[in-house]
């Protein structure tokens, strides 16, 4: 995904996206019984990572 965004020209991120992603997966933790704030840091750090890489790769 990185690579065709990089040559696609799009932006790295998509913070209405992440949002979006950051928001079911409170939700679903929720419902599991897991902590909703442990599991948002952890999508964080995962989509901090993805940004990272993208951003390289439009270096």
């Amino acid at each position: 995904m990185g690579q065709y965004k990089a040559e696609a020209g799009l932006p790295p991120a998509d913070a209405g996206r992440e949002d979006r992603q950051i928001a079911r997966l409170r939700a679903l933790a929720g419902d599991a019984n897991l902590d909703p704030d442990f599991t948002e840091k952890f999508l964080r750090f995962i989509i901090d990572e993805v940004i990272r890489h993208h951003r390289q790769l439009q270096a």
